[in-house]
């Protein structure tokens, strides 16, 4: 694939939707010119069926756009409070040392700072029980590492150099050229505790709590649609460095990367495990960070990037959403049969973030490969997502009846003037 060209697509544009936009597309199918969706001329009617699931998406990014700064704002005053208390030991602490005027306060660059998801579990160390080489070590290797990535680069540094004793390579912070923001974080390091073979190890950094984007990023059920490919999730996409015009050429100038995380990781694991026989790689995250991780091995797959894929030893994602529709789903299972990739996705008990986006006919989002699922007692078997699917029937269900019906432009004005025992 050259151009990496779509074939079809649905992009929602939250900065040109508006109230009255949006209630006249909702009752009449109006759209102006300026369009808050775009799609191909003479596709409208297949892209756009399910209207109320595309206003309620775009409500709610304009809704975290619109407050992501006093969000920010009211995030960073709870994580600095938090640190300061750390820093001060507690609060008997932080009183002896106001008393005393030896009051420690905290740096945000540093590497004992921490985020509030960091406060919620502090563990940083690895199971000194597991070594290279046993079957759980990269799995639990991964989940510590995707639970690090929402920190700061100090704090990943230390943690990965002196409590892992591994080679930190670097962090980053990539470019989304949808919201013109640097928002996607990832880092790399290298596992060499095995003499036979180094593991170039990346982290994509998942949705943080305070931040409006990385929320916005999560309700974008836009999609692009790739020649042999499939549909694919277009929030995930543009976080993933996804081009301005929608495309994925499989070479671009060095020059035109500006900051995409697909590229120059790339660039970055050409340059590692290329020339080195004993290095592979494996990618991890969790929430946002899982989806990344996953559609970066997409990527590499519809770029054939053969030479790459070879060296690739797992894909471990926690908490996943779904990343793209049932064709893409094929297409991933053919390629991860063919390249033997070892891809687990690690799932806790009612996680909402694996059982989104919908499923439902129109958009037909679904999961692939075999699922780890851990129940409220942590305890692990491992599932065909066809069998978690059956169990969320009755989810279904209940959506279709309430929206699919009152929704529909066809049926609206016949449908509100009847009454509920009609409708059953």
């Amino acid at each position: 694939m050259d151009s990496g060209d779509w074939s079809n697509h649905m992009v929602l544009r939250p900065d040109k939707a508006g109230p009255l936009v949006l209630i006249r597309f909702l009752l009449y199918n109006y759209m102006a010119e300026d369009a808050f969706i775009e799609c191909p001329k003479g596709k409208e009617n297949e892209n756009l069926k399910r209207k109320w699931l595309i206003v309620l998406s775009l409500i709610g990014q304009i809704f975290f756009l619109l407050v992501d700064k006093p969000l920010k704002i009211f995030g960073a005053a709870i994580e600095w409070f938090l640190n300061f208390l750390s820093a001060n030991q507690n609060f008997r602490g932080l009183l002896l040392n106001l008393l005393r005027g030896k009051l420690v306060k905290p740096h945000r660059k540093s590497a004992t700072y921490m985020t509030v998801l960091g406060h919620l579990d502090k563990r940083v160390k690895l199971d000194r029980n597991l070594s290279p080489g046993d079957d759980k070590y990269s799995r639990a290797l991964c989940a510590m590492a995707a639970k690090v990535a929402y920190e700061n680069k100090a704090f990943i540094s230390t943690t990965v150099t002196k409590d892992w004793e591994m080679d930190f390579i670097r962090f980053y912070k990539f470019f989304n050229f949808s919201q013109m923001k640097p928002t996607t974080e990832a880092y790399m390091f290298m596992d060499n505790k095995n003499k036979d073979t180094e593991v170039v190890v990346v982290a994509f950094r998942g949705t943080e709590p305070f931040d409006g984007y990385a929320w916005s990023t999560d309700l974008d059920i836009s999609w692009y649609e790739y020649p042999g490919m499939g549909k694919v999730h277009g929030g995930f996409m543009k976080a993933l460095g996804l081009l301005e015009n929608g495309s994925w050429p499989k070479e671009i100038h060095r020059n035109k990367e500006r900051g995409s995380a697909y590229y120059k990781i790339r660039r970055k694991l050409r340059k590692l495990l290329l020339n080195n026989r004993k290095r592979k790689f494996i990618v991890t995250g969790h929430s946002l960070g899982g989806a990344l991780a996953i559609l970066f091995i997409a990527i590499l797959a519809f770029h054939d990037e053969k030479s790459l894929l070879k060296k690739l030893e797992g894909v471990y994602t926690f908490g996943q959403p779904r990343v793209g529709d049932e064709d893409f789903s094929i297409f991933m299972q053919n390629k991860i049969k063919d390249f033997h990739i070892n891809y687990q996705r690690i799932v806790y008990s009612s996680d909402i973030v694996p059982r989104v986006p919908s499923d439902d006919p129109t958009l037909m989002f679904k999961h692939f490969g075999n699922c780890i699922y851990y129940n409220s007692l942590y305890k692990a078997k491992v599932c065909i997502y066809l069998f978690v699917t059956l169990l969320m029937i009755l989810y279904n269900i209940y959506i279709y009846i309430f929206f699919f019906f009152f929704f529909q432009s066809q049926d609206y004005y016949r449908l509100r003037n009847l009454k509920l025992k009609s409708i059953l």
